[in-house]
């Protein structure tokens, strides 16, 4: 089978398009099995060298999220106990506005020595960069992000991460309430060079 390549081609409009939308902006609804399942199937497309699959996914949708909500404020308190009460709100929210947030999961075996770790975070975080490609394929708004209770280890303990997994991001994936605005691009020419040898 050959694959054609057409500069005008639907998935390139679509890369074009692709734009983040705050996890604040976005409501119900989200997807639903079936859609999650489809997106899935597109995200997990993702150069792995080695076929290791060095990711999984947690879901956390309806009361779950106040409930992670609640217990991140907490430890946003144990963290900073000078922490103000807008802040600790914020943590409070964090989680409950899209009415989807998948946790994109890094499984990093310390007793793979074949693949460099690197290399299979690296295919984590492509899985977070197609579930939004996806999101936004099938009519859903989508942000990507982290923060510190990605890297918290009370945090991922509540989570159920293993001592070799990281969280590569949290997807929030909704239904847009507005349309996300166009941000600047960088210029590829400025950031493309050429290697000659010396």
């Amino acid at each position: 089978m050959t694959i054609s390549a057409n500069p005008e081609h639907d998935i390139l409009a679509a890369l074009d398009a692709r734009r983040s939308v705050p996890a604040r902006q976005l409501d119900e609804p989200g997807p639903d099995d079936a859609t999650l399942l489809r997106m899935l199937r597109s995200a997990v497309r993702v150069p792995d060298h080695g076929k290791r699959v060095p990711f999984r996914f947690l879901r956390i949708t309806g009361d779950a999220r106040q409930a992670l909500g609640e217990r991140v404020a907490a430890r946003a308190l144990a963290r900073d106990p000078a922490i103000g009460e807008g802040a600790l709100e914020k943590e409070r929210r964090r989680f409950s506005h899209a009415p989807l947030v998948l946790v994109v999961i890094a499984v990093l075996d310390p007793d793979d020595s074949k693949i460099p770790e690197v290399e299979r975070l690296f295919t984590a975080g492509s899985v977070c960069f197609a579930l939004l490609q996806a999101a936004q394929a099938l009519g859903f708004g989508a942000s990507w992000l982290t923060g510190w209770p990605a890297y918290d280890a009370e945090i991922l303990r509540l989570l159920g991460l293993g001592a070799h997994e990281r969280i590569a991001g949290y997807i929030h994936i909704g239904t847009p309430r507005l349309e996300a605005p166009e941000r600047e691009r960088p210029d590829p020419v400025a950031l493309l060079s050429d290697w000659h040898a010396p």
